[in-house]
């Protein structure tokens, strides 16, 4: 780095607004300065030139979603992670985004924030790049400071977090307590979201996760927290949309970008029914927990259901299954295909369950069991022999079926 007489950008500025004044003043150009999540932290504010994605950041106090990931998809965020020196941005039109300089506020390896440059009426030179850099040290030692006892909110968050989640606060009054001293703004309905991976959940991997939810402009997350495999957020929805379709919006664009951006794959999601106190949330995380218990036993044809309003009848199989247990009941023609099958080697069994949970499209049914069409034909009609079992009633085929899957969520052999 070429070394100045003296640097601009040294000494308490007070305020990371008065530097990015500072800054601003010194290269000439609109600055706009953003923690890790993009999050606007502060903008300088005497300049006239400006583009359409700044004016939004500073509207909405963070970089639109559609903003963030453009500059994924063109790399610049991967770069930006990467180095400690100054990227060039290429005009973006469809979001609005003109041309500017960017550069990582760093300590070591871990990205504190972004410094924002506009080229609005000049190209940054060379030494203006060497002055960014002296800019981004600057601004490091300040956001340090910000972060001073950001572990101990951080600790006491999960705390309180894990509180609700098992039921032990259970005042209203007393959790929003806590949260006015968190600094929390208690938005409600809220639902708990389940987010469950392969691996156990590293701080890095925590940290992408949390990146994801912030950037992502579906929800708000409230409350975090880390168990093994699993993160949990506490997130209220945040649009115009229906709030259970902003949270599968959100389910969906996190499958994507986690494997995109972070080569993580197969993971699950689940998210509770929204409640409208947070005296509720044990209740919102028992039904997300309920939800992956169905993903993991019933397998793909379940996967895509993420919300436990989505699960339908599943929601009440544990209450059949316990007046079931009760009555001792068994359904008696499912007992005889097994049989049948474990004498005669035939699969008439799995051929029913495959068909009603298909929705009896006899097309889909015989791809998914890798048979001829007449070949499943004539398993229905030998089925219907051996058991006596009515395809036209609704009403047998509705039990059948809630006795398959039973048998499957709760791996009883006991039809």
């Amino acid at each position: 780095m070429k070394s100045f007489q003296s640097d601009p950008f040294k000494g308490t500025f007070g305020s990371l607004e008065n530097l990015a004044d500072k800054i601003s003043d010194v290269l000439s150009c609109p600055v706009t300065i953003e923690d890790q999540n993009h999050r606007l932290l502060a903008y300088s504010t005497h300049e006239d030139g400006t583009d359409p994605a700044r004016i939004a950041t500073i509207i909405g106090r963070r970089v639109p979603e559609k903003v963030v990931n453009s500059l994924w998809k063109d790399g610049v965020i991967p770069r930006l992670q990467e180095s400690d020196d100054p990227v060039r941005v290429g005009t973006i039109q469809n979001v609005g985004l003109g041309d500017r300089v960017a550069i990582s506020i760093r300590k070591n390896n871990e990205v504190l924030g972004y410094i924002w440059v506009l080229e609005v009426e000049k190209q940054l030179t060379t030494d203006d790049m060497q002055l960014l850099k002296l800019a981004a040290a600057s601004a490091k030692s300040q956001l340090l400071q910000m972060q001073i006892g950001t572990k101990k909110k951080e600790e006491n968050r999960q705390e309180l977090f894990w509180k609700m989640l098992t039921g032990n606060l259970p005042q209203e009054e007393h959790i929003l307590e806590k949260l006015h001293e968190l600094n929390i703004l208690p938005v409600l309905p809220a639902t708990v979201f389940i987010l469950q991976l392969e691996e156990e959940i590293t701080p890095a991997i925590e940290k992408d996760i949390l990146y994801l939810a912030a950037v992502n402009q579906k929800i708000n997350v409230l409350l975090s927290a880390a168990d093994a495999n699993q993160m949990l957020l506490l997130a209220s929805p945040v649009g115009k949309e229906p709030p259970l379709e902003l949270a599968k919006s959100f389910v969906e664009s996190f499958f994507t970008h986690m494997k995109e951006r972070f080569s993580v794959s197969d993971i699950k999601a689940a998210y509770g029914s929204l409640v409208s106190s947070f005296s509720n949330v044990e209740k919102s995380y028992k039904e997300a927990s309920s939800v992956l218990a169905v993903q993991e036993k019933l397998g793909g044809e379940t996967l895509a259901l993420n919300g436990y309003h989505e699960l339908g009848i599943y929601q009440f199989l544990d209450t059949i299954y316990e007046k079931q247990q009760r009555q001792n009941y068994r359904n008696e023609m499912i007992r005889t295909l097994q049989a049948y099958d474990a004498q005669h080697k035939t699969e008439l069994y799995h051929t029913l369950e495959t068909y009603l949970t298909l929705d009896e499209n006899l097309n889909k049914a015989s791809e998914v069991l890798h048979i001829h069409m007449n070949t499943l034909l004539y398993r229905l009609k030998r089925i219907s022999e051996l058991t006596n079992i009515d395809m036209k009633s609704p009403h047998q085929k509705i039990m059948i079926y809630l006795d398959f899957k039973m048998n499957r969520l709760f791996k009883q052999e006991r039809l």
